[in-house]
């Protein structure tokens, strides 16, 4: 089973899209959208906004995610993530909605965006084209309009260097976070280092292939907490459509009020699930003290459970790590299972279903 993680040959022959080269090139794509986002002009009047709302479905909207839990104690007005056609009534003229489609064509998006827009909010549009391009050229709204050039597999999923740095920078751009060029540099080097580190080509101690062997067969849940509960709904997010496994995620110390009555039955539960919990020495000292107690109830149901503590320095950069992990253990259980990691059939055939 574990063989094919360091077999390239073979990994070439199931990875056909070339996610791997997607995943290799995190640090490309985050160069290229600093570079598409230095032209990018944000009218004074964006800097007088109340809250903030992103619109993004699946892996358009993981960057917000992110940005939500890594710069929480940095934010100083509420920032909501809409999944869905409908944008809130509190929106107006005050209002940054920042529209986010990787393919510029996402009917959900589009159709929200239409509301903010009756509701004079103030909007900025991220994507790789489609017809976001189109109305933010024809309405001159700003837009952050990246390639897919470092992007070979095409999935929005895996164009998270661009969707995720990318909403950042914008962010930065209205005032709202601080992100420097040096944070930029040091986000690059962080993506360049956990490649090498979780990458096929290491074929020693690579713990990314550890836990994805381990994981093999199972429901995968990933708990995290603060600066990295968005990882753990992105690990959640590319487990289910890279590895096609049934799995998702959970908030510490919220699952703490719920989960610990939940993993009893049924009984084959010791059996078919596994817990990734994302730990980190900067989370506050009780949500370190619930993880290690977590570990015991999951010991106490039988249940098989592997931690990962975040190593670097600060909080964007160990999100920028775990974010690699993620992506690297979404990767080799497609590689373990013997399936395309880029093919989403089912999704494909759902689209399909609503064009009737």
């Amino acid at each position: 089973m574990s063989n094919i993680l360091n077999d390239i040959e073979a990994i070439k022959k199931l990875d056909t899209k070339n996610m791997l080269g997607s995943l290799q090139l995190l640090s490309a794509q985050v160069e290229e959208v600093w570079n598409c986002a230095k032209k990018i002009k944000i009218p004074a009047s964006y800097k007088t906004v109340k809250n903030i709302v992103v619109l993004g479905m699946g892996g358009s909207a993981l960057g917000a995610h992110i940005i939500k839990a890594v710069f929480f104690d940095e934010l100083k007005m509420p920032l909501e993530i809409v999944g869905g056609y409908h944008v809130p009534a509190y929106v107006d003229k005050n209002s940054l909605v920042i529209v986010s489609s990787y393919s510029g064509t996402t009917e959900e998006v589009l159709f929200a965006m239409k509301e903010a827009n009756k509701q004079k909010a103030k909007m900025i549009i991220i994507a790789s084209g489609g017809d976001l391009a189109q109305v933010g050229q024809a309405q001159k709204i700003p837009s952050l309009i990246f390639s897919t050039n470092n992007n070979p597999c095409g999935s929005p999923r895996m164009g998270l260097g661009y969707s995720i740095i990318g909403q950042m920078v914008l962010f930065s751009k209205v005032g709202l976070i601080k992100l420097l060029e040096k944070d930029i540099k040091n986000i690059v080097a962080v993506f360049n280092k956990y490649n090498v580190e979780f990458g096929v080509s290491n074929i020693g101690n690579n713990l990314a292939k550890e836990i994805s062997q381990n994981l093999f067969n199972k429901s995968v849940w990933f708990a995290g907490a603060q600066h990295l509960s968005g990882n753990a709904h992105a690990a959640a997010n590319q487990t289910n459509e890279n590895s096609k496994r049934f799995g998702g995620y959970f908030i510490a110390p919220e699952l703490n009020h719920h989960i610990m009555e939940g993993m009893l039955y049924p009984e084959n539960n010791k059996n078919n699930l596994g817990f990734v919990l994302l730990e980190s020495n900067l989370c506050d000292l009780r949500v370190q003290k619930r993880f290690e107690i977590t570990k015991k109830v999951l010991d106490k149901n039988g249940i098989k459970h592997w931690s990962y503590v975040a190593q670097e320095k600060s909080k964007i950069l160990q999100a920028c790590e775990v974010l690699v992990l993620g992506s690297y253990l979404s990767y080799y259980g497609a590689m373990l299972q013997g399936v395309d990691p880029t093919a989403i059939p089912f999704v494909d055939f759902f689209k399909e279903e609503l064009k009737k």
